[in-house]
């Protein structure tokens, strides 16, 4: 296995950028880039009927040039050290986490994942954290409930439809607790991997011993 790849998605406020820079902190050789890294300027977001900018969308994003930061770093991490001796860990491999609450919405980005994390929260808890966030532009009254909130609910039945595995995650619970669920998951996904690639090495060697 040449990489490892992980989505991180889910609703605004739902603890995204926290757990993955928790994740980054306990996992060699591991990457982070942030959707919200790739806004418009505000000039080319559009407004809808009420005077709400339309961020909570695709078109909001530059997601083309998101998509070239990811073929860098795909370039940079072209190739791990084999995983046949079992002196070598899995944590050679290199690890890019990306996080964002539009993932899933963006085919191009589907083939990419080795592993899927969605985080939710309630309404009620959701519109309280958003409260307590300072934006630029700010949030004007109503937009939670006017753009925010019905264009995660969009999403997520988008994402309900989707036939590769996602682990939907709690965002009520602490980031402790979240970080362990979500690193205990890695770590027995690296080591499946890990497995398959020596399992298909070893069985290579006897397809060769048997063709001499």
């Amino acid at each position: 296995m040449k990489t490892f790849i992980i989505g991180i998605s889910g609703v605004t406020n739902g603890g995204k950028t926290t757990l993955a820079k928790n994740l980054q902190k306990h996992l060699p050789n591991c990457s982070v880039i942030s959707q919200d890294d790739y806004f418009k300027p505000e000039s080319e977001i559009e407004m809808d009927k009420n005077g709400f900018l339309q961020y909570d969308v695709l078109d909001a994003l530059n997601m083309e040039n998101m998509m070239s930061a990811i073929s860098c770093w795909m370039e940079e991490n072209p190739e791990a050290p084999p995983l046949s001796t079992d002196s070598q860990s899995s944590m050679d491999i290199p690890i890019l986490i990306i996080e964002g609450f539009l993932l899933f919405s963006y085919k191009p980005l589907d083939t990419l994942w080795n592993r899927s994390y969605f985080l939710t929260i309630p309404y009620e808890e959701c519109k309280r954290r958003r409260s307590t966030r300072v934006y630029e532009p700010p949030d004007p009254p109503g937009y939670f409930d006017g753009h925010v909130w019905p264009m995660y609910l969009r999403h997520r039945r988008e994402v309900d439809t989707i036939t590769w595995e996602i682990v939907y995650l709690d965002g009520t619970k602490s980031e402790e607790d979240l970080f362990s669920q979500v690193y205990e998951d890695i770590m027995h996904q690296l080591a499946k991997q890990k497995s398959l690639v020596k399992d298909s090495h070893f069985n290579g060697k006897e397809i060769i011993s048997w063709t001499k």
